[in-house]
């Protein structure tokens, strides 16, 4: 029985829609609250027993690599400034049996190909797949639940949430056969159907665990939508001979892919945040009313 070790970070996207904010700076290393993405993602797959983050990184995301390494000066000035509660939050972002590997992917060319860019450090073992725009809070954390399950299982797993119908044009769209409560076997997947071919409104969002077969396939798909190699492809081939489930994750996801979403989670996560959560709701009840979103007249 494998257990999962080894997390692929996709991160070498150009983040297009955060121009001019992602011009030099990775839409992975944007801030909720006073963490980065990257950084969340990370630890939820730290917390699911995850020993090797594997992030696969484009040219202009070496910021990702520095925010994960150790920073001498850094801690000195903290140390000299008697600023030890944030030293000691530096030190133990990951735990110290966590390692981080760097790969370049040299070209944008889709999902797909980043994962396959992760095979060498991957080998012949399952893997968990983290897409860092894709914010869950989830307790325990989505991937844990994910890993579990695939413990269990020894197969691989997708993430799924329903999405609106209109929606599915923007994701990959599973068709399922209910096995259990959450957990369904994947019958087809689809990437980015429109609403009237869509099999179902069941959409693959940001977490994924899977077998090392996948590899063979992403070397032998052809590249699909937006010309490019698509991991919805690769586990299309995949479910040809491996049996795949989906999973209805227990968690509130927010696409921080998009303003909106990046908005939401920010305004959520400042409202829990134990700093700043009582003032940050103060404010907003002082100045808006929350209730309809105008504001406060008083």
């Amino acid at each position: 029985m494998k257990r999962v070790t080894k997390a692929v970070f996709p991160a070498a996207g150009l983040g297009t829609r955060f121009l001019p904010a992602t011009k030099a700076n990775p839409k992975e290393m944007l801030p909720i609250v006073d963490k980065p993405l990257i950084q969340y993602a990370a630890e939820e797959a730290a917390a699911a027993g995850i020993t090797d983050l594997i992030f696969i990184i484009g040219r202009s995301k070496r910021s990702i690599a520095d925010h994960f390494d150790k920073a001498y000066e850094l801690e000195v000035e903290l140390e000299t400034k008697g600023k030890l509660r944030v030293l000691e939050e530096l030190r133990g972002m990951l735990p110290i049996n966590v390692n981080c590997i760097y790969i370049r992917q040299a070209e944008a060319l889709g999902l797909g190909h980043a994962v396959l860019c992760a095979q060498p450090a991957v080998n012949d073992e399952p893997f968990a797949v983290l897409l860092a725009d894709d914010l869950i809070d989830g307790k325990p954390g989505v991937t844990k639940q994910m890993c579990d399950l695939y413990s269990y299982y020894q197969c691989s797993l997708v993430g799924v949430q329903n999405v609106d119908p209109s929606e599915t044009a923007s994701y990959g769209i599973v068709a399922a056969e209910r096995m259990a409560d959450r957990l369904s076997r994947v019958t087809q997947i689809v990437e980015k159907p429109k609403p009237a071919d869509a099999p179902s409104n069941l959409a693959v969002v940001g977490r994924y665990v899977l077998t090392p077969r996948i590899f063979h396939h992403l070397r032998h798909i052809e590249r699909g939508a937006g010309g490019e190699l698509q991991l919805t492809d690769g586990i299309a081939a995949l479910l040809k001979e491996q049996q795949v489930l989906a999973y209805e994750f227990d968690g509130k996801r927010y696409d921080c892919g998009s303003k909106l979403g990046y908005l939401e989670a920010t305004v959520e996560y400042a409202l829990a945040h134990p700093e700043v959560g009582a003032e940050f709701k103060a404010y907003l009840q002082k100045n808006y009313c929350v209730a309809s979103g105008t504001p406060d007249p008083a």
